[in-house]
């Protein structure tokens, strides 16, 4: 969904905190490990195969395309989906269904067995806390809801990360590295690590380059959408004072004055 935070801060600024900038130290395979196994201490995972990061998913030519900022598989025949937020919203679970919906479908064709569909962790880190409870994390399986024991064991599970928690509810190791995403900087060796790669990528001359372009690109699409927008507003006006039977001299002059538009744009849209 070209989901990148692409705002004003200048490069040289950018922290781990910027999901550019996290998609790309997370190409380090070595890193990325380290980061789930912070994450999921209770998983054994021995190294991680094929790392894509900011992967683009189109399912079909009308349906809204993702790219995930990282997309990594491990040894164990589980996939991971991890997403950097900085702004609370209230779609955030509901973008997690869509993802989850997402990478399910990349995973088996037409006719094949549901059986393909691997194991998979959808987890986003954020800067805030997007349910209020003060927890670090939130973990979130299937269950049955009669029955807190039953488990559906569909093989999904969706993680919120919390960088403002203040419950003691994770390890030292994930505590360190969440203050870190909180602008923090703990006595932590993964960290220094981290660090390091945020001062290297910012040294990098091509994600630089690819930086700024997709940062103009989400300018011109913003600048798009107002336009669109105000088009969009001045059509439904001079439909609205013409079902009113309002005359269309003083409707060409209304719009121009509420739009500052000349005659010419005003007549423009009078004729659509």
């Amino acid at each position: 969904m070209g989901n990148y935070n692409t705002n004003a801060t200048a490069w040289e600024e950018l922290k781990i905190s910027n999901d550019f900038i996290f998609g790309k130290i997370m190409q380090d395979p070595k890193l990325c490990r380290g980061l789930l196994q912070r994450i999921l201490p209770q998983l054994k995972i021995d190294h991680i195969e094929y790392p894509e990061t900011q992967k683009t998913i189109r399912p079909d030519i009308d349906a809204k395309s993702v790219r995930l900022d990282v997309y990594v598989a491990d040894s164990n025949n589980t996939v991971y989906d991890i997403e950097m937020q900085v702004a609370m919203s209230k779609e955030l679970p509901k973008r997690t269904r869509y993802y989850q919906s997402l990478l399910d479908m990349q995973m088996i064709d037409k006719g094949e067995s549901y059986k393909k569909l691997k194991p998979s962790y959808i987890i986003f880190i954020c800067l805030f806390d997007q349910f209020g409870m003060g927890r670090h994390i939130y973990t979130f399986e299937n269950t049955c809801r009669e029955d807190k024991d039953i488990f559906l064991e569909d093989g999904t599970t969706k993680i919120f990360l919390s960088a403002k928690g203040t419950m003691e509810d994770v390890s030292p190791e994930l505590k360190a590295f969440l203050d870190y995403v909180a602008g923090k900087k703990p006595a932590d060796p993964f960290v220094d690590e981290l660090e390091a790669a945020v001062k290297n990528a910012r040294k990098n001359r091509e994600w630089r380059h690819e930086y700024m372009t997709l940062l103009m690109r989400d300018r011109e699409n913003r600048e798009i959408g107002r336009e669109e927008g105000i088009e969009i507003g001045i059509i439904k006006m001079v439909s609205s004072l013409r079902y009113f039977n309002i005359p269309d001299h003083d409707i060409l002059l209304k719009i121009q004055e509420e739009y500052n538009l000349s005659q010419e744009e005003a007549e423009h849209y009078m004729e659509m």
